[in-house]
């Protein structure tokens, strides 16, 4: 038995938009323009993407955020340095949390 994402399903992310066109169009136009430089490069952008697709931790978006930081002139290096980046940042996050359960024991006194 395979695994639940497919490689080549990324490929078909258009068909999303079948029964709803119009508000796939929308999203898209909206995804693209996110990407155009402004402030940020689309190098940074991408970067940034790769980061976050770890964070979610979406395969697809992974799969398609490595690939655009390949095509934007990074290599291996900058792509391990942003996941270390996104994964301690994550870590930072599920640290933080650990207080709510410090609260929550102290109002429970145990």
């Amino acid at each position: 038995m395979g695994g639940y994402y497919k490689e080549e399903d990324l490929g078909r992310f258009g068909e999303i938009g079948k029964y709803n066109p119009d508000l796939f169009k929308k999203f898209m136009d909206w995804y693209n323009a996110s990407l155009e430089p402004g402030l940020l490069t689309k190098r940074e952008k991408v970067l940034i993407g790769l980061a976050v697709a770890h964070t979610v931790q979406c395969p697809y978006c992974i799969d398609a955020y490595t690939r655009s930081c390949l095509e934007e002139g990074m290599n291996l290096e900058h792509i391990t340095e942003v996941v270390h980046t996104a994964s301690a940042v994550k870590g930072g996050a599920c640290l933080i949390h650990g207080i709510q359960a410090h609260n929550t024991a102290g109002k429970i006194s145990l």
